[in-house]
């Protein structure tokens, strides 16, 4: 029998319709919603033009007819400052901190299947909050408070892995083990902050509140290597994450184990939020805001872990935006504004839980 044209191409998702096929040099195509692609163009527009308010406005601020030249290397006298030193590291530090928090919020999330689940439900903020307290108070001249956080949010966690009694492979008992280990951790924070010295606990507030102010080209290495490292990882999991939506035993049916993809994706989640923290402190609820956002806009199922890591960014560095030019509010730490914004989408969701229950 002849072949016709139609029996000779293969079903392919690429083909679905709303999907469009993206190639990545001449062996790798990946098929990607049109919708999701679109978003992700328009994040990146916004989060271009949110960089260049944060570098152009207010009284320190590089012109905007200069910033082209300054961004070319051309910065000299005051624009070099505010580009080297004053700026220029904060937002390369805000833009991958942001987008570690949302990767780490989407994988998260995908793995409890709960619009309600981020890091910071299990502890891990609240862990890297009391590891920068205990630095402080009982080895302030031995470790930083930057790796205080750090082993704080991996020693949370360890203690999370182990209390469930199944890894990270219950996304029921990690939350519930999640919440005993925050409450003990905030439990110590608190008591750090009582005891410590007025400039010592004020300093240390705000650290554990996140903060921005004062990066350096060394924290924007530290969290770009944690990120670029991170992607490829989570685009391997992309696949396994959108089967387990439909359920275990579907997953297990299709060749791929859910149990070991549950226990990847929260790995590879606590490694980009301790990677956060180290940098920047637990600023919270931007990996609980960035996903649901993502799945908003494309009104697709899906982890949606790119569009999630450019959500964070343009969140954070919006946020941090906001914290260094609303006069009202002068230098608070950026954390607060997420707590404000996280706060009030929390609100909404928790309302949207309810209504849909009745």
């Amino acid at each position: 029998m002849k072949q016709t044209t139609a029996d000779r191409v293969p079903p392919s998702s690429s083909r679905r319709p709303g999907r469009a096929l993206v190639r990545v040099g001449p062996w790798v195509a990946l098929p990607v919603r049109r919708a999701t692609a679109g978003a992700a163009l328009a994040v990146l527009v916004l989060l271009a033009a949110a960089a260049a308010a944060t570098l152009s406005m207010g009284r320190l601020g590089i012109a905007l007819p200069d910033l082209p030249s300054a961004l070319a290397g051309d910065a000299t006298g005051k624009n070099a400052f505010v580009l080297n030193r004053l700026r220029g590291p904060r937002l390369v530090v805000a833009i991958a901190t942001g987008g570690a928090f949302g990767l780490s919020g989407a994988l998260f999330q995908s793995v409890t299947r709960n619009p309600l689940g981020s890091p910071d439900v299990i502890g891990l903020g609240a862990g890297a909050g009391a590891g920068a307290a205990a630095a402080a108070l009982f080895l302030p001249d031995v470790v930083p408070v930057a790796v205080g956080a750090l082993l704080g949010a991996l020693i949370a966690m360890a203690v999370v892995y182990v209390s469930t009694g199944t890894g990270f492979r219950n996304p029921g008992r990690l939350v519930v083990a999640g919440i005993g280990v925050a409450a003990m951790a905030t439990a110590l924070t608190q008591y750090v902050v009582y005891a410590v010295e007025r400039d010592k606990a004020s300093a240390l507030t705000a650290y554990i509140n996140g903060s921005l102010s004062a990066r350096s080209w060394e924290d924007a290495r530290t969290i770009w290597a944690v990120l670029l490292v991170a992607l490829p990882l989570a685009a391997l999991l992309a696949r396994p994450l959108r089967l387990a939506e439909m359920g275990d035993d579907l997953t297990a049916g299709l060749g791929v184990d859910p149990g070991r993809t549950a226990t990847g994706a929260v790995a590879l989640s606590i490694v980009l939020s301790a990677g956060a923290v180290s940098v920047a402190g637990p600023i919270a609820f931007i990996s609980l805001t960035a996903p649901q956002i993502a799945k908003r806009i494309t009104r697709g199922g899906g982890p949606h872990l790119f569009l999630s890591t450019l959500l964070g960014a343009l969140l954070l560095v919006l946020a941090d935006l906001t914290a260094q030019q609303l006069p009202l509010f002068d230098n608070l730490p950026v954390g607060l504004y997420t707590m404000a914004l996280g706060g009030a989408y929390l609100g909404y969701l928790l309302m949207r839980e309810w209504r849909q229950g009745l």
